[in-house]
């Protein structure tokens, strides 16, 4: 048996459909004497080049083991899949027992805007906390003025 790796960059628009996509081809490799030894879900990224008016792509990644017929048989079948944009078999040598540098990457980028996002949300929070706290000095402030100043009283002098 011979070892691949599949790259397939599905239609962003599909994200939300890519379990069920998931198993149809895992069932589609099953049926075709092929074994995924690892899958990997790298998510949505920016493509190098416009595909079909698509800027973006839901990559998939699938280390596999099986007969090298079949696989022309497996690529007849998925080429007319209008959910896929691109697909690439690769034939290796042996699989990496790590994760693809692709998925580490996204995983660093996704942590990286989570922190972002947490740096300013509390920002944010503290912002407004000072802003609070100015309006509430400020209000005191121009009570304390009130009070200490002293009334004058209007005389009626007629």
């Amino acid at each position: 048996m011979k070892k691949y790796e599949a790259v397939i960059i599905l239609n962003p628009n599909l994200s939300s459909k890519v379990d069920t996509f998931i198993k149809d081809f895992e069932k589609l490799l099953k049926d075709n004497t092929f074994v995924v030894k690892k899958m990997e879900d790298i998510g949505r990224r920016q493509l190098s080049y416009s595909i079909n008016n698509h800027n973006k792509g839901h990559y998939l990644i699938f280390n596999i083991e099986g007969n090298a017929t079949n696989l022309i048989d497996i690529e007849n079948k998925i080429k007319y899949n209008e959910s896929i944009i691109r697909h690439l078999f690769i034939s290796v040598k042996e699989h990496e027992g790590e994760d693809s540098q692709l998925l580490i990457d996204s995983r660093n980028k996704k942590s990286e805007h989570e922190d972002e996002d947490k740096k300013v949300k509390n920002d944010v929070e503290v912002k407004s906390n000072e802003q609070d706290e100015k309006k509430v000095i400020t209000e005191e402030e121009s009570t304390e003025d009130n009070s200490s100043e002293p009334k004058e009283e209007e005389s009626k002098d007629e």
